[in-house]
């Protein structure tokens, strides 16, 4: 079985990986599915985010991560002959949220399936947005989000700061 995991990873953080290794072990294959026109403001372009979560996965056999546009359900759950979501859930909000977009997405290929894993204790807090407001501001983010990542967010905040300077 095919399992499609969607979202703008932006950047893909520490509960996001666990989240893509623990679903990989209850389907065949995992596609991760890397929005490339969220509608929020990104900090990296969608090679850049495919790059950095295919980065973190190395060494997990059974994990594609592609780019997308469109819908999730039908078009990309199809197009990769899967009836399958997987979703992390952390407390609080995330719930409602993923429960009204599985309802949409139920409404839209009724044959779809949402499997939601809850994130580990250590990664509840951990949110893209909030890795990107505090790196911006000088905080220390490299415990939440892989090696690699942390490069890449280092290199991108300091390319603009030094653009900002000028």
């Amino acid at each position: 079985m095919t399992a499609v995991y969607p979202g703008s990873f932006d950047p893909v953080h520490n509960g996001h990986v666990d989240i893509a290794k623990r679903a990989s072990k209850l389907f065949d294959r995992l596609i991760i599915a890397v929005y490339e026109s969220p509608p929020k403001n990104v900090l990296f372009s969608t090679e850049e985010r495919v790059d950095m979560f295919t980065q973190a996965l190395i060494g997990v056999p059974n994990i594609e991560v592609v780019s997308f546009s469109g819908l999730v359900a039908p078009e990309l759950v199809q197009n990769y002959k899967s009836n399958f979501i997987v979703r992390g859930l952390r407390a609080g909000l995330d719930f409602e949220t993923e429960f009204e977009m599985t309802l949409m997405w139920r409404n839209l290929h009724p044959q779809v399936d949402v499997v939601c894993l809850m994130s580990a204790l250590e990664n509840q807090f951990i949110y893209s947005s909030r890795i990107k407001e505090v790196a911006k501001l000088g905080g220390n983010v490299t415990s939440l989000v892989p090696k690699n990542v942390a490069t890449q967010i280092e290199n991108k905040l300091s390319i603009g700061n030094k653009k900002k300077r000028r």
